[in-house]
């Protein structure tokens, strides 16, 4: 359990200096070009998500569901993987380099496939956009590859704090831009190649950056990396039926994704569309990478060794007790991002009267975050079994749901029940209902797979932290009301809304722990221990 925390302290604190860059780099980007009703924005949004996806079905679609088990396995190989992985890096590369050839051939189709109702002058600049940005494809794949390898031999740190680099690279990049070019008009119409070439090399480039950094540490694996095209013989047939269904399970996601962007594209140079959706799902990821990623990565490791060695009872126990442990602190953080929805919302917006409709698209997505928190332990320790089928089958069944509730949304719109402004919550709240609906299938089908999963311990303990999750973020609003509400002081600048969202985020938390203190809840001495693994000295 002591390696577990260390772990999950390296990975947390990366991840939340990561994360804290990366919405420097997100604020700074609305202010150069702007976020609700902007064209600018929203294209360089449709023309970022090109790469994004495709990284989303490398790494979740392959990397995390296969690689990392099949690397923790191929360890007790007598050159301690090295054949296997060097075969593995060869492949993946000539892979990667095909998709990015492909991608940037068809980066018009692929643009209108993501922004088909946005404006035209918005779709030529994304396409234009999109050929800078598509060569991402290959070094998200780099990084992909490196990162989850040094996961999978328990070097946590690397991959967790090389996206710093990149946020630092975008954040030069678009104060350079903003300069040089001031004022930067948000209207798609206005923008010149140079001002495309200089936006696109600052996002590209910082990708770029952020997979060369993991070289240097490539040498702490004691694994030798060199090309090899002899492709048989060490278990890459086995890697591919496994992968096989997790892109089919990637693809299906992606094209549900698609469908949203395309539908939410209606309301662009309206009111929140693209980019709206984009940082709200940032903020929305910021405790899930700091809290989920930091805590289940390493837990997602051993559940693999327990699932490997055939130890199922305490594959049963890492579940309960993770979940547990997730869930004690994404409940406060549930609590305290719903209370600062509006403050938090207004950092990436231009004026404090855009948050509101921001934050509508934050609270939306909100709803399903303690579900995707649990998913994430239950679909991992399917991986860890190597079942990539199950996964699949619960995730179509999720990607319907989003579909279906996508399309009720555009016909709300059609029909004019539903007002464009609100389109992208709308699209929002469907995307949690799924989410919803996914984990309580894919939670059955994992209890006929492996038996009691000791789900009576862990929804009690969910019970208890929501209990006490409810009055502390009624505290968070109060704190909130306090600081001027809506057309006070807390949403009246960028400043002043990062000073709300702390001392609202503040509130939240005192009053969560004192509650679950007086419950005695027995997962707090847990969080504890945790915590104190991020002080000086420990």
């Amino acid at each position: 359990m002591s390696s577990l925390g260390r772990a999950s302290a390296i990975i947390a604190a990366g991840t939340m200096v990561s994360r804290v860059t990366g919405l420097l780099r997100s604020i700074v980007l609305v202010a150069v070009v702007g976020s609700v009703g902007s064209g600018v924005a929203d294209a360089f949004a449709y023309a970022n998500k090109l790469p994004n996806s495709v990284f989303q079905i490398i790494s979740v679609g392959v990397l995390t569901a296969v690689i990392v088990p099949q690397i923790v396995k191929a360890t007790a190989d007598r050159d301690g993987g090295n054949a296997f992985i060097s075969k593995l890096f060869t492949l993946g590369t000539v892979v990667l380099v095909g998709t990015t050839l492909l991608a940037m051939l068809i980066a018009p189709w692929l643009v209108h496939l993501a922004a088909g109702n946005a404006p035209d002058a918005v779709i030529a600049l994304a396409v234009a956009l999109a050929y800078w940005c598509l060569p991402q494809i290959l070094f998200y794949g780099l990084y992909a590859l490196l990162g989850e390898a040094l996961n999978a031999r328990r070097i946590f740190g690397p991959f967790t704090w090389s996206p710093v680099v990149n946020n630092i690279i975008s954040i030069i990049g678009f104060l350079i831009l903003g300069a040089v070019f001031a004022p930067v008009s948000t209207d798609a119409t206005q923008w010149t190649p140079e001002m495309i070439a200089v936006l696109g090399a600052t996002a590209t480039g910082g990708i770029v950056l952020q997979a060369v950094v993991l070289l240097l540490f490539w040498r702490r694996t004691g694994l030798s990396l060199r090309p090899d095209f002899r492709w048989r013989g060490v278990g890459l047939g086995n890697v591919g039926r496994l992968a096989g269904w997790t892109l089919l399970m990637a693809f299906a996601g992606l094209a549900a994704g698609f469908l949203q962007t395309n539908i939410v594209s209606a309301a662009s140079d309206l009111g929140a569309a693209a980019m709206v959706t984009d940082n709200a799902w940032l903020i929305f990821m910021l405790p899930y990478s700091v809290i989920v990623l930091s805590i289940g990565t390493p837990y997602f490791t051993q559940i693999s060794e327990h699932a490997a060695a055939g130890r199922h009872d305490e594959v049963r126990a890492d579940i309960s007790r993770s979940i547990r442990t997730l869930g004690f602190f994404m409940a406060a953080a549930i609590a305290a991002v719903a209370a600062a929805a509006i403050p938090a919302s207004r950092i990436f917006t231009q004026t404090a009267e855009d948050a509101p409709a921001a934050a509508l698209v934050l609270i939306a997505y909100l709803i399903g975050l303690l579900p995707l928190t649990i998913l994430f332990i239950v679909q991992r320790t399917f991986y860890a079994y190597d079942d990539t089928r199950t996964p699949f089958w619960f995730t179509i069944f999720q990607c319907a749901l989003i579909v279906i509730t996508a399309l009720t949304a555009a016909a709300l719109l059609a029909a004019d029940i539903l007002p464009v402004t609100m389109l992208a919550a709308a699209v929002a709240l469907g995307q949690s209902i799924a989410s919803t609906l996914q984990l309580l299938l894919a939670t059955w089908l994992l209890h006929r797979k492996i038996g009691s999963l000791d789900a009576r311990t862990w929804l009690l303990a969910i019970v208890r932290f929501t209990i006490a999750a409810v009055p502390a973020g009624l505290a968070g609003w109060g704190t909130f009301l306090l600081l001027g509400g809506v057309p006070g002081w807390a949403a009246s600048s960028i400043l002043a809304a990062v000073v709300s969202t702390c001392l609202i985020g503040a509130a939240v938390v005192i009053v969560y722990i004192l509650l679950l203190a007086l419950m005695r809840a027995p997962e707090l001495k847990t969080a504890t221990a945790l915590v104190k693994r991020f002080l000086p000295g420990r």
